[in-house]
């Protein structure tokens, strides 16, 4: 079990953990000669059962409550240190507001210097002490008045946390490995060393972990588990790792170490926000605040999704657009202090840490939210599910935000009933029946489509998405598109698609007319016939009947109008287009040059111009005040039509 202590400066706090564990563990010389805690001390006090409490002694200085929210990550039980002679002020307000934004409920209450009042004096103050608590979580926590100088309550308050150490759940070692880093140093002979408490799953000697969110690989090659040595660590355990693949300065208070596949840095936190009632005034959109997560402290601004201002004692949804990344996962819980970091205005807890740019006020948006909110996560997957998402649920940034690992991620799936698509890796989740309507409503276009242009080919990807209404979201629709071919329900010729049924072959006098011509634009290769010569060579050829046919032959992606004069067909026109685009990578501005061109491939003077012209239009080349470059790899364009 992991005891924190918290509440004003100079109430006995340290004094108190060094009476129950024999332990200073004020360890910094500041420390020792201001007589006052100024970051994180640590102290164990070994049990009877071979257990170990490990204790985490914080600052209670107001300027110092950043260093105390980063001692709260993985605390089990509180003690709240209050003086009798002083009774409650500021930070003990401050701290216990903190303990219960962070969800910290059971605890016990230390009336220290209790030695030096008087009964009258320390009636009032537990009085004073059950008022203070009364609306808050720890309202049931015993008051035990106690003495670190005169060993008064100190048994009592040991035998308590004995007690409470049998009753207290143990700490889940389910999920994947994930410590947030409080401290890190050298020792000789040792090398790189941090601290900090597990909040979940297991490690062992010998383990991969990553640093994040820097992303440094490191190795455990050592592990002290509440201050002994061990082979293995896990979730509610103060930790200190010897690590490989670091240096002490590569390594900051707010990094996380944790499993490979949880490394996912993130900027921007969805999350519910709770408003102090204390605060005297609302909270607005665009707030700046500094967020404390984790040992994390980073400056981050508060974007209301719903309402214009935050009320106090008031909770809303919200996202926090951090001013850099930060490791942070679902369930995380978060205290947010001014700009100036001298008041807590309030917290909460992270429902979405890899969430789209915020939309304030879309119902959509604060319905999903509302669905990820679910404690559990086969029930938010099915809520999800049930709003239909056209983008789908991305499976992996879902079961990383739950920290699942495969066997879970499985049992999941198992239970909520969906649909998926998957490319490369890459799955998303929909609910029964969505796809399918996405697909009817594609397939039906396609038909209307081919029954009013016949000798057409299709439909491209971009054509089908401005048409279709309804359909899922442009980052999904490639990926649709692409299984619906596998499955057989579309083909593709190209960058077309079309019904398997669909056959945009020429017909009668259209057929008869391109086995005319034809030959003649194989014959010519790259340098095809112009239409002109064409209709002197034959003089029965109309050129109202060519241009028709050429138009048609161009939307079934044959040929294409070069200029007025020329129709190249589609693999001569690659043949083309690649080998100017081999010319502009061996030129060192990258620029197509024309008469390199004409000169290297052969092409004629009459074609060259309006063949790059050609290029321009399709978008397959640029010109700039250098000249000509290519914007996309010909084989990419052509190859797909």
């Amino acid at each position: 079990m992991i005891i924190g202590t918290a509440g004003h400066i100079d109430h006995g706090k340290t004094s108190l953990v060094k009476a129950l564990t024999g332990i200073d563990a004020d360890r910094l010389k500041e420390e020792k000669e201001r007589g006052i805690t100024v970051d994180l001390g640590f102290a164990y006090q070994p049990m009877p059962d071979g257990d170990v409490l490990g204790f985490v002694d914080v600052p209670g200085h107001e300027k110092l409550v950043r260093n105390m929210l980063a001692g709260a990550t993985g605390i089990d039980h509180v003690i709240l240190v209050i003086a009798a002679d002083d009774g409650p002020m500021p930070q003990t307000r401050e701290h216990l507001a903190i303990l219960n934004l962070l969800g910290l409920n059971q605890g016990v209450v230390a009336l220290t210097k209790a030695d030096l009042v008087s009964n009258e004096r320390l009636a009032q103050a537990q009085a004073e002490v059950q008022a203070l608590l009364a609306d808050s979580p720890l309202a049931q926590a015993p008051v035990m008045p106690l003495s670190s100088v005169s060993g008064l309550g100190i048994a009592a308050l040991s035998k308590h946390l004995a007690q409470s150490r049998t009753l207290t759940p143990p700490r889940s070692q389910a999920g994947q490995f994930r410590l947030a880093v409080d401290r890190s140093f050298t020792l000789s002979g040792i090398g790189t060393v941090v601290t900090g408490t597990a909040v979940s799953g297991r490690v062992a000697v010998g383990d991969k972990l990553m640093l994040s969110p820097r992303g440094l690989e490191v190795r455990v090659r050592g592990i002290h588990a509440q201050n002994q040595q061990a082979t293995t660590g896990h979730a509610g355990q103060r930790l200190a790792l010897n690590l490989t693949g670091v240096e002490k300065n590569e390594v900051r208070r707010g990094d996380w170490l944790l499993a490979e596949n949880l490394h996912a840095p993130t900027q921007r936190l969805d999350a519910r926000l709770q408003l102090l009632a204390s605060e005297i005034r609302p909270l607005a959109h665009w707030t700046p605040v500094h967020l404390h997560l984790g040992a994390e402290d980073v400056g981050a601004r508060v974007a209301l999704l719903q309402g214009q201002a935050l009320e106090p004692g008031g909770q809303a949804w919200v996202q926090l657009e951090l001013d850099r990344p930060i490791g942070a996962l679902r369930g995380d819980r978060f205290i947010v202090r001014d700009q100036s970091a001298l008041r807590t205005l309030g917290g909460g807890w992270v429902v979405d840490a890899f969430p789209p740019a915020t939309r304030r006020h879309r119902q959509q948006r604060l319905a999903a939210l509302d669905a990820l909110s679910q404690p559990m996560p086969t029930a938010a997957l099915q809520a999800s599910l049930v709003l239909l998402p056209t983008g789908g649920i991305d499976a992996q940034p879902f079961f990383r935000q739950w920290n699942l690992d495969d066997g879970a991620r499985q049992a999941v799936l198992a239970a909520v009933p969906h649909r998926s698509i998957t490319d490369a890796g890459h799955e998303l989740l929909f609910a029964p029946g969505q796809i399918e309507r996405y697909a009817d409503a594609i397939t039906t276009h396609l038909g209307g489509f081919h029954r009013k242009q016949p000798d057409s080919p299709g439909l491209t990807q971009e054509q089908l998405q401005r048409a279709v209404r309804e359909k899922p979201a442009g980052v999904v629709f490639a990926l649709m598109l692409r299984q619906l071919v596998k499955d057989g329900a579309l083909k593709r010729a190209g960058a077309h698609h079309a019904l398997p049924t669909h056959d945009p072959s020429l017909q009668g006098a259209d057929k008869q007319l391109w086995e005319r011509l034809k030959p003649w634009l194989d014959e010519g290769g790259t340098n095809p016939p112009r239409l002109s010569d064409m209709l002197l060579r034959d003089r029965n050829l109309r050129k109202d009947q060519v241009m028709r046919l050429m138009e048609r032959l161009q939307r079934m992606g044959q040929v294409h109008p070069v200029g007025a004069e020329y129709f190249i067909q589609t693999p001569h026109l690659l043949a083309l287009a690649t080998g100017a685009y081999a010319l502009t990578q061996a030129d060192p501005n990258r620029r197509l040059n024309v008469r390199d061109m004409r000169e290297s491939m052969g092409v004629s003077r009459h074609l060259s111009v309006p063949l790059v012209e050609y290029f321009d239009q399709i978008g397959l080349t640029k010109r700039d005040e250098v000249g000509r470059h290519f914007r996309r790899d010909p084989r990419k364009v052509f190859e797909e039509q």
